[in-house]
């Protein structure tokens, strides 16, 4: 099937409250009764953002709103959330996501695993390259960004208990993020100005990931 997008104006309230009816019954038959209003009010909306996004920041790609149950305790089929993401590496990059709260603005990497983490770690423990993240990292806390990841509760293996970015070096994935709610321009095309902004912001983080991580980490 074909989708058309058309121009970006925003999401409109209709795609919050959607999640929010999904989030009380995430069912196959409230879905299937309600699909026409995820394709226009989140779907579609989210491809047109992509779409004004692309000639600055590249190709992005919507995510499934399925859920991966196969191995889950939760066996409640949907997302409660759309996210995009694009891509700088195999899981480093930009990403937006509409829930039922409203608007997060993401960037950074969001898994490291195998030689991905090896390289990391070895750029972390670097005192120029290690310093650089730090400084990156900074300036994204003193503008207000909130940084996350999955981090090890205790220090790796190997890695000194007094080592000057310890808490770096227990990193596993590392990104920043803003959480924006439902603010009204959240539902006009300023949202698009935003999220580039933000994008923007990231890139220093996004960019050391991108330098720092083998192409085809995993």
């Amino acid at each position: 099937m074909t989708v058309v997008v058309s121009g970006f104006e925003g999401f409109d309230t209709a795609a919050l409250d959607f999640y929010e009816d999904l989030e009380d019954d995430n069912s196959k038959s409230f879905w299937v009764a309600h699909k026409h209003i995820y394709e226009r009010t989140v779907r579609d909306p989210m491809l047109a953002l992509l779409e004004l996004l692309q000639p600055e920041f590249g190709p992005g790609k919507v995510f499934r709103p399925y859920r991966d149950v196969r191995f889950a305790k939760d066996k409640t089929p949907y997302k409660t959330h759309q996210g995009a993401f694009v891509p700088r590496g195999e899981s480093t990059g930009f990403y937006v996501e509409v829930n039922a709260a409203g608007i997060r603005v993401a960037g950074g990497c969001y898994h490291l695993g195998g030689r991905a983490l090896h390289r990391y770690r070895e750029a972390v423990d670097d005192d120029r390259l290690g310093g650089e993240l730090q400084a990156v990292i900074a300036a994204l806390e003193k503008r207000g960004y909130e940084i996350g990841g999955d981090r090890l509760r205790t220090r790796p293996r190997g890695v000194a208990a007094d080592h000057p970015r310890l808490e770096l070096m227990r990193s596993r994935g590392l990104s920043a993020g803003r959480s924006y709610g439902s603010e009204p321009w959240v539902h006009t095309d300023e949202l698009a100005d935003r999220v580039a902004s933000d994008w923007r912001t990231m890139a220093p983080l996004v960019d050391w990931m991108t330098d720092h991580l083998p192409a085809d980490s995993a």
